[in-house]
């Protein structure tokens, strides 16, 4: 685990879910001191709560879409 990775923020979720993925991994395997163990568990909760929030807005936009459907109106949203 760099040090560098742990400290950008994710800029997708796909960045995000891998950067989780490396941190299970890293923890799994028994090797990281407990103060590198302490730090991967509080990024990886920062990494969770991206992910979370990240989902949260795709089921809002879904939501509008298919609200949208049932009227009849068309939504175009810009791409993030």
């Amino acid at each position: 685990m760099s040090a560098a990775k742990a400290k950008e923020n994710p800029k997708t979720f796909e960045a995000a879910s891998a950067r989780l993925d490396e941190l299970i991994e890293a923890m799994e395997s028994g090797q990281l001191p407990l103060d590198k163990m302490i730090a991967a568990f509080e990024e990886g909760r920062k990494l969770v709560a991206f992910c979370n929030a990240k989902l949260e807005e795709v089921q809002r936009r879904v939501e509008k879409i298919k609200e949208a459907e049932k009227d009849g109106s068309l939504i175009r949203e810009p791409l993030d």
